[in-house]
């Protein structure tokens, strides 16, 4: 079995940060700071994607200069205060839970950068626990097929052997168009009606409920 985790609002707690320099990169270009509300609806998404959706612009310098401030302001931010990635609660039991089950394998889709990746996973000491990181440095954005596809062709694992875990209704696309299932956390960035809009195979509100889901869904 391969199990697949999304990164921000799945696993880690990134929503202040990422609404925070979002507005930052948005201001010091002299345009309106998007909402909050905003900023969740395209988390997952790649970066360049979520803020031409955001500016509602398909113009490429100024994309590329708002993804450059707005990597430049969360570099910085975290220079100064490096705990401000946590782990959502229950988390770390969850996949230390999982990797020891030798029929499992774990891995990372996300929006997220590798170098990103890389480092949160070094943060938290989970270097160890995923064999197949799947981003946006080699894949097609969220809810392209791309990243599960790839981690299957990796792992040799088939579409009804692998469960997507995340927050977005991009999450479930994903899933879904890979031909494998998906859990949605109801922690996370998009609300349930989302989340089953997107065919969602069934919602968890706690990590402690995320071993009976993925036993409930692969049954």
């Amino acid at each position: 079995m391969l199990v697949m985790f999304d990164m921000d609002g799945t696993l880690i707690d990134t929503q202040g940060l990422i609404c925070e320099h979002m507005a930052g990169a948005f201001s010091g270009h002299g345009l309106p700071a998007p909402t909050d509300a905003d900023v969740r609806s395209i988390i997952g998404l790649s970066l360049p994607i979520a803020i031409g959706r955001l500016a509602a612009s398909e113009d490429a310098v100024l994309i590329d200069g708002l993804v450059s401030s707005y990597k430049t302001l969360y570099r910085a931010s975290l220079e100064l205060n490096a705990d401000r990635e946590p782990l959502y609660p229950g988390a770390r039991d969850a996949l230390d839970r999982l990797n020891a089950k030798t029929e499992t394998l774990l891995g990372i889709a996300t929006g997220k950068g590798l170098n990103g990746v890389n480092r949160i996973l070094g943060l938290h000491g989970l270097e160890k626990h995923f064999v197949t990181l799947q981003t946006p440095d080699h894949n097609p954005s969220k809810p392209h097929p791309g990243m599960l596809l790839r981690a299957m062709g990796e792992t040799g694992k088939a579409p009804g052997e692998t469960v997507m875990i995340g927050d977005t209704a991009f999450d479930m696309e994903l899933a879904k168009s890979a031909g494998a299932f998906a859990i949605g956390v109801t922690w996370g960035y998009h609300d349930r009606e989302l989340l089953l809009g997107a065919k969602a195979d069934i919602l968890i509100d706690s990590y402690d409920d995320l071993d009976a889901a993925i036993e409930k869904v692969m049954a």
